[in-house]
């Protein structure tokens, strides 16, 4: 319940995003609605790079409710824009429809970030597992306390899944850094292909 009601913020931006951009589509430029998206993406990411096991309530509704307006901002101009390049009569009659291939891909894309982030918490843990031996000073008393132990098997347990809990951090953290950039770095493209189209115009006038 806890869960549902930090996270649920994030739904309700990216609702109201949604419901603010729909008529703006035809209105502004869809660029700059883009833009403005990827912007507050971009600076959810950052929020959300920050955090750290011990972060309260209140940071998470923040960066949840910038990240689903941001995410809102974006999807819907780009989601015309997608389904209307792979739409449309074509010339060859015998010609396959792109469109559920299209779809297919984006559907792929998610799955792939998902095994991606279950990978890297594999590697983190991995890692940090290494440190987590009889010979490390660090996981003797009194600087392993209880629930943790490296005797018991209920004490190995909660230790395995302090670990399993903080190679998710990291590996939530590196992917949050990931989207940032990509979202950064996504940015500047709007604004070349404005004067590429612009170039081309020019070109054709010539």
């Amino acid at each position: 319940m806890t869960t549902g009601l930090v996270t649920m913020p994030r739904g309700l931006g990216a609702m109201a995003a949604m419901f603010l951009v729909a008529p703006l589509i035809t209105l502004v430029d869809n660029r700059l609605i883009i833009g403005f998206g990827f912007l507050l993406t971009a600076l959810s990411m950052w929020q959300l790079s920050s955090f750290s096991l011990q972060k309260g309530i209140a940071p998470v509704v923040v960066s949840g409710r910038l990240q689903g307006f941001g995410l809102g901002c974006t999807q819907v101009p780009l989601n015309i824009l997608a389904l209307s390049i792979t739409t449309g009569p074509h010339p060859d009659p015998g010609h396959r429809d792109p469109q559920p291939d299209a779809q297919s891909r984006r559907q792929h894309r998610h799955q792939r970030s998902v095994t991606d982030l279950a990978e890297k918490t594999q590697i983190v843990h991995s890692h940090l597992v290494d440190g987590v031996r009889p010979d490390n000073p660090l996981v003797r008393a009194p600087f392993l306390a209880a629930p943790f132990s490296l005797s018991t098997p209920g004490g190995m347990a909660a230790l395995n899944a302090e670990v399993t809990r903080q190679a998710a951090t990291v590996a939530y953290i590196d992917d949050f850094r990931l989207m940032m950039l990509i979202a950064l770095a996504t940015m500047p493209v709007l604004l070349l292909r404005e004067g590429r189209r612009r170039a081309l115009t020019t070109g054709a006038g010539d």
